[in-house]
């Protein structure tokens, strides 16, 4: 059978409140009374009930994980950051899987409000009217991670996407490129429309090159949608002797479509993505890319969510931009 905290009490023959303090830290009990529950709570294994101590403190010490795809290594990234902080502050975490799925986000939003944790960091690549509408009536504070509000109702942590997006843009131009492609995942995805796309529109007007709609391909971020896009643009009667990809992923079926057709990378065309997993590393030449620091944000939204809940003074911006970077490989000419 389970052993309770009555069981301790009356084992160690002190008062339920006794035990209580001490498994709760609390230091208004005498070292001897301490050692002897510490012995009967050891000898007899019993486990504090979360859920009961949350009932009666109003707090679980659970905050609530949801992410995309946690086989993408980029969100277990994050995952990674956030835990890293939970355990540092003595939170413990509950990982969801989205899908990327509106429904199930809904779905899970509603599984974290009835398991009553005390926050919830949210990670979703379109804060659809539905969501914003949970979150609104969320009972906890939500943190967004990698994720853009429009409102900017919810704290969330992201880097200058523009920024980053235009800076990668000026590195192909500045090679002298006028046909630069740009490849994303989905554009009701707000980072891929309104900010990736905006800022290669942009880059192109401030250097006066004329906008070509062709040259721009919105598929699902996949390894295939690159080769895909490859095999289409280099029809054109003036391919695209540069592109802008919205992912490794992309920019390697891009890549390895070049090599295919004999041609090579950055020789011929320079590639640069907007991610920087492993596999920029791993592919040949490897790529000059965007960092997108997951782990990073993670980590600071995670501890943003633990200064909301213990209601700490020092909040000052609970919109947070941290510092970005390109990390500049060999598939673009330096």
């Amino acid at each position: 059978m389970t052993v309770t905290i009555y069981d301790v009490a009356r084992e160690a023959n002190v008062s339920m409140a006794t035990v209580s303090r001490v498994v709760n830290g609390n230091q208004n009990v005498k070292p001897s009374t301490r050692k002897k529950v510490l012995e009967v709570i050891e000898r007899l294994e019993y486990r504090p009930n979360a859920v009961a101590r949350g009932l009666a403190s109003k707090k679980t010490t659970t905050v609530g994980v949801i992410i995309p795809d946690i086989s993408n290594n980029i969100y277990a990234e994050a995952a990674r950051g956030i835990e890293d902080i939970a355990t540092m502050y003595r939170y413990n975490i509950i990982l969801a899987n989205s899908d990327q799925n509106e429904e199930k986000e809904l779905s899970l939003l509603d599984t974290m409000y009835g398991k009553q944790v005390d926050g919830i960091v949210m990670m979703s690549d379109a804060v659809t009217e539905k969501l914003h509408k949970s979150m609104e009536h969320s009972p906890v504070p939500i943190v967004l991670a990698g994720s853009v509000d429009d409102t900017n109702q919810f704290p969330s942590v992201n880097i200058d996407y523009f920024q980053a997006s235009y800076e990668a843009m000026q590195l192909l131009i500045n090679n002298g490129h006028t046909r630069i492609a740009f490849l994303s995942g989905p554009l009701n995805y707000t980072i891929n429309s309104k900010f990736k796309l905006e800022a290669y529109k942009k880059a192109l007007q401030d250097a006066n090159i004329e906008l070509d709609e062709r040259l721009i391909i919105s598929e699902d971020g996949s390894y295939d949608s690159g080769l895909e896009a490859w095999e289409t643009l280099r029809e054109l009667e003036a391919p695209p002797t540069a592109f802008f990809a919205g992912s490794d992923e992309l920019a390697i079926g891009i890549i390895h479509g070049v090599q295919d057709d004999g041609k090579k990378v950055p020789d011929d065309v320079e590639v640069i993505s907007f991610e920087n997993s492993k596999l920029a590393r791993m592919v040949r030449p490897r790529l000059t890319s965007v960092v997108f620091p997951l782990y990073d944000i993670g980590a600071v939204a995670m501890r943003l969510l633990t200064k909301i809940m213990n209601k700490e003074d020092n909040v000052k911006d609970k919109n947070v931009i941290i510092p970005h970077r390109i990390e500049t490989r060999q598939s673009v000419k330096l």
